[in-house]
Formats: C-alpha cells, structure tokens, sequence
C-alpha cells in the first residue's frame, strides 16, 4: 500500500491511497491536478506560511499606522495575477529534498535555504472573503504549494496573509465526496 501525495500537518481531505501492482503507477497520481478549498488569513504573517508558525501581526516598513483592508475590487484585481500559469518559490517548510535532505528539516536546523522557482498553474475562486477572513477554491497543478499562494496574495496585496486552514478537496477527478474514511478500512481507529 502506498499514497500519492503529501497533505501538511495542518492540512485534512482527500488523500489517494494505492494496493498491490498499483503501487507502481504511484508518481503518476501524484502528478495528477489537485483541488484545495483554503483559508487564508490577511493582516498577518507566519513563519512558516501555516498556523503552525509564529503568528504575527502585519505591518509594512514604511506603514504608520494600521493596514487599510483591501476591498473586494482590489482583491480581485490582485488575484487576476494568480490565475493561468505563474512562477512560485515553495515554501522553505517543504518536503522538497536538498542534497537528499528534506528542505523543512534543514530549515528547523537554522540552515540557509534556497528553493528555486518553478512553473505551476491555477485557477481560483473566492468562496467568501470579510476581511481579514479569506476562503478560496483552487485547482492547482502538481508541485503547487497552497501557503506560497496565501503568501504571495498577502505580499501583493500589502497585508501580509498565511493559510490558516486547508482542505484538499479532489485529486484530478477523484473527489472527497466519493471517498472512503480510513476508519472504514480498519487502517486506524
């Protein structure tokens, strides 16, 4: 038995499980489009993109005072830039291995670390945004980091923002609503 792709701790959903011979085509579902419902956070920032991280209040270098929350027009404006094909640096909180060491360790180590960008693409939706609160619908090519996307949001939108809550939602066209429990295959209890 095998899994096709990763969910971070903080993460829940749909998680693609494989059997026997199946277990070979394993890198090929993990390749597959993903479908996330997220959460994210505006006027803060964590450490590591997530609430798993120091959580803190946003302000701009240059700001005096507080930050003057975005308005629909201009969240949507900014997200335009989030939609088709784009660059994104994952986050230095990853499982993306480094000299055979993954990058998340090293980073929890103290250690430099340097991602390269990669070519990804999305398509988004908001679901419901009263700000600071922001929820989206999102599906993601492989390699798609969901906190990177909250972060660059908040970075263009000058608020700041990390991914308090995410959800993966379906894999290609395998959907959590079709899904099994783990429970009900006596896997866990």
């Amino acid at each position: 038995m095998g899994h096709c792709g990763t969910l971070d701790p903080f993460a829940t959903g749909f998680l693609l499980l494989v059997t026997g011979t199946e277990c070979r085509n394993a890198m090929r579902y993990t390749k597959l489009d993903k479908t996330y419902e997220a959460t994210i956070i505006l006027g803060q920032t964590s450490t590591t993109g997530d609430p798993e991280g120091e959580i803190t209040p946003y302000l701009p270098e240059d700001a005096e005072e507080s930050i003057t929350p975005p308005s629909r027009q201009q969240l949507d404006k900014v997200l335009q830039r989030f939609i088709g094909e784009i660059r994104q640096r994952p986050p230095i909180f990853s499982a993306i291995k480094i000299n055979g060491q993954r990058a998340y360790k090293l980073a929890r180590d103290g250690k430099e670390v340097e991602l390269s960008e990669r070519t990804i693409t999305i398509s988004l939706e908001v679901l419901e945004y009263q700000y600071p609160r922001l929820v989206i619908r999102t599906r993601v090519s492989s390699g798609t980091y969901i906190r990177s996307l909250a972060v660059d949001i908040g970075r263009q939108l000058g608020t700041g923002a990390y991914c308090a809550a995410l959800r993966r939602t379906a894999i290609a066209d395998w959907s959590v609503a079709e899904a099994q429990q783990l429970q009900n295959f006596g896997i866990v209890d």
